[in-house]
């Protein structure tokens, strides 16, 4: 009797495995990277599949909801580093603290000035108006110039 029961288990067994095998060919087997031919070919029901005939279209996005760089002469604004602002105020005669390009009170401060006197929204943050208007005063001026 015991013999037949571990004959019965070791056929279970490797039943067992075989199957296994097998689902992981047939796993193998779904992941091969499909020609297009073959999608062609498939038979995909209506519910599945987009009519042909239906156009995709894409999302609008309402231009007042968006910044434009380009508006402003940029085609890719890169955030200025606490540094450069900080130089930049200072070349401008807005920043008198030591250009450490932490932007703390002082730098925020000189920046909504800044803004205000360059007819921009004095909000105290260097986004792609501000910034083009800013960086002229990067350089410094050359000797015996005054702005």
């Amino acid at each position: 009797m015991k013999r037949f029961v571990k004959f019965v288990l070791v056929i279970i067994a490797a039943f067992a495995l075989i199957s296994c095998g097998r689902k992981q060919q047939s796993l193998e087997e779904m992941q091969e990277p499909v020609a297009m031919d073959a999608l062609t070919s498939m038979n995909v029901t209506a519910t599945i599949a987009a009519p042909a005939t239906q156009e995709i279209k894409p999302a609008v996005i309402p231009a007042s909801s968006i910044e434009q760089p380009e508006a402003v002469g940029l085609s890719g604004f890169v955030k200025p580093t606490g540094e450069e602002i900080q130089t930049a105020l200072k070349n401008a005669g807005f920043y008198e603290g030591s250009i450490d390009g932490k932007v703390g009170p002082m730098t925020k401060k000189a920046i909504e000035e800044f803004q205000k006197a360059n007819n921009l929204q004095p909000d105290g943050k260097v986004g792609p108006k501000t910034w083009v208007a800013l960086s002229t005063h990067l350089n410094p001026p050359a000797a015996g110039k005054k702005r």
